[in-house]
């Protein structure tokens, strides 16, 4: 690459350090994704999950869906990636998920679209240079279909350490 293009690269800003969160702050994520059948079989395969209803259309069909079932594991994995960019971009030990809740099966072709809201943010008692926030996360479908919802931590770097 040459210095010219160099010289004209901007950093972009990416993540949010402790204090850019605060209670009640909401994040809508951004696009969206759209979930295909093949998005299904892969996951579903690689991680073991031979469940009938997850790649058997006529079983499916047979216990009353009108098409194969979404891989609600699979669900709660594209929730929690589209949280990422405005969660814990920057980075940060990943505490946990908590209250996982799956609210009604999807099918493939169903665009599931997240959103955060801060409910705890906090000073780590063990390292003050961090802090802990946690956010409920809700994915829905493009009719606002609630998926799955689920709480989450992270420890968050303090902008100025533990000198605030």
């Amino acid at each position: 690459m040459s210095n010219a293009i160099l010289e004209k690269a901007a950093l972009w800003k990416k993540g949010h350090l402790y204090e850019d969160f605060f209670v009640g702050q909401t994040f809508q994520h951004h696009w969206g994704r759209t979930i295909s059948e093949s998005d299904n079989m892969l996951f579903s395969t690689l991680t073991l999950s031979f469940v009938p209803l997850y790649f058997n259309r006529a079983y499916a069909m047979q216990q009353g869906h009108p098409d194969i079932v979404l891989n609600p594991q699979l669900i709660f994995n594209v929730a929690l990636g589209l949280s990422v960019e405005d969660c814990s971009e920057i980075g940060g030990p990943f505490l946990g998920v908590y209250d996982l809740r799956y609210h009604r099966p999807a099918y493939p072709g169903v665009t599931l679209i997240a959103s955060s809201t801060t409910v705890e943010a906090r000073i780590s008692g063990n390292n003050p240079a961090v802090g802990i926030v946690t956010w409920e996360t809700e994915g829905r479908d493009e009719n606002g279909d609630l998926l799955v919802s689920f709480r989450r931590s992270n420890q968050v770097r303090r902008r100025e350490g533990a000198s605030q």
